[in-house]
């Protein structure tokens, strides 16, 4: 199902990985909220409760992709007790970038005026999902959620990550995006239809595989003039655990990568 605003060749020319639609059950509201996972367990349940338990589905439809869980956590019923309107799973190669983007067409394509996205391993507090709604109604294309700015909370951030963030990878998108960014490699956020339909934009492309997709739209979007702002958002992290998909060595040594590849303009589309 594709809307009339997306022209039938540039929906031909996205590349986005295959994925089944084992739930669907429609859209309600203007606003998604995706929520990226891939054997959270209980993680991912207890976020779906809390989420639950402030009505978060009279705001906006939840959407769940999934990336080849295995762990028995993503139960159909168990989700639909829980107001859960999708779920996709993604049959592909890749990693996260691939999930979003079987996320973010399928959204598109179901004519959601905006995307919201959380991680599924509840390190996230989902409280502020409706004001970035607010922030898409009023105009805004990009929402970022920050730890770091005033009413921030950062509860556990490793010290190594908590350095990277600050001194590296936030300064760095800061500097050649051109918008004092502060908190730029968690995923929760949010992007309006118009910029993900930009073609400037372009991120349906299958350069868009590992972590790619979040550093890239940090760095596009004020480039091309989009209304970005930060909110103040709780991320912590559970003593003695580090939730994340991300290995320590390697996994960080490719981010690193991958940030300057964006920032010297590696990931734009050709001209």
């Amino acid at each position: 199902m594709n809307f009339s605003d997306i022209p039938a060749p540039a929906r031909e020319s996205w590349q986005v990985p295959s994925y089944d639609v084992p739930l669907w059950l429609g859209r309600r509201h203007p606003w998604c909220v995706v929520i990226p996972v891939i054997n959270e367990g209980d993680r991912i349940k207890n976020m779906l409760g809390k989420m639950a338990s402030l009505n978060i589905s009279d705001k906006a439809d939840i959407l769940i992709v999934d990336g080849g869980t295995t762990d028995g956590s993503l139960d159909i019923h168990a989700l639909q007790a829980v107001e859960v309107r999708g779920l996709l799973v993604k049959t592909a190669v890749g990693k996260l970038s691939a999930q979003l983007r079987c996320a973010y067409a399928f959204a598109l394509d179901q004519g959601y005026e905006g995307i919201i996205t959380i991680d599924g391993n509840d390190k996230d507090d989902p409280q502020a999902i409706p004001q970035f709604i607010e922030a898409l109604k009023s105009g805004v294309d990009f929402v970022q959620a920050s730890r770091f700015v005033p009413g921030g909370v950062a509860e556990n951030t490793p010290m190594s990550r908590d350095f990277a963030i600050r001194f590296i990878h936030a300064p760095a998108l800061s500097l050649f995006s051109g918008f004092n960014w502060t908190d730029t490699t968690q995923g929760f956020r949010a992007y309006s239809r118009e910029l993900l339909l930009d073609s400037r934009v372009a991120p349906f492309r299958d350069v868009f595989m590992t972590y790619e997709l979040l550093a890239y739209l940090s760095y596009r979007a004020p480039k091309l003039g989009y209304r970005c702002v930060e909110l103040a958002t709780a991320r912590r992290y559970p003593k003695g655990e580090v939730p994340t998909k991300i290995s320590s060595v390697r996994g960080n040594l490719s981010i690193l990568s991958v940030l300057f590849k964006t920032c010297f303009g590696h990931y734009n589309p050709p001209l």
